[in-house]
């Protein structure tokens, strides 16, 4: 029994995985201009992913997603979103539109703009900063000194 349920299981997850892969040919040939700036959510393609990483919901694989920093006019760093309450140093809680919604730091990853599909909303001031604060730390801690090799200075350096 337990076999034929991970057989099933493995199946489903394949469905999604090709589901997603028809949507995302769909996403390369858009053209679309979008206009996107820091601190707004945008309701996003995010894909069938793997393991714990966050993925899209529906036929579409959407998902919120918080733009924290503008690399390019094509590319941004985001933060998945989710209603579900989490706790922890990668996670930032804050309100939106009566809503309790988390930021997902621990899976920040650059997307393109190709998956954005509306715009939801935009983040206040206050809550950026939170959320800027909890980045900061969490992937740049203060007390982390830069790995040096031994016999990695070159005679120039001595």
């Amino acid at each position: 029994m337990r076999m034929l349920v991970s057989y099933k299981m493995k199946n489903i997850a394949l469905n999604l995985f090709d589901g997603w892969n028809e949507v995302k040919k769909k996403l390369q040939q858009k053209d679309r201009v979008r206009f996107f700036r820091e601190r707004q959510i945008w309701w996003s393609n995010v894909g069938q992913n793997l393991g714990s990483e966050s993925y899209g919901k529906g036929g579409t694989f959407t998902r919120p997603v918080l733009i924290f920093k503008k690399i390019s006019g094509e590319l941004f760093l985001g933060f998945p979103l989710t209603s579900k309450k989490k706790t922890g140093t990668w996670f930032v809680s804050f309100r939106h539109k009566n809503k309790q919604i988390t930021a997902l730091l621990h899976q920040a990853r650059v997307w393109d703009k190709k998956r954005l599909v509306c715009r939801y909303g935009e983040v206040d001031d206050s809550d950026f900063i939170r959320i800027s604060v909890a980045f900061n730390e969490l992937y740049c801690p203060k007390n982390i000194r830069p790995a040096v090799r031994r016999g990695s200075m070159g005679k120039s350096q001595k």
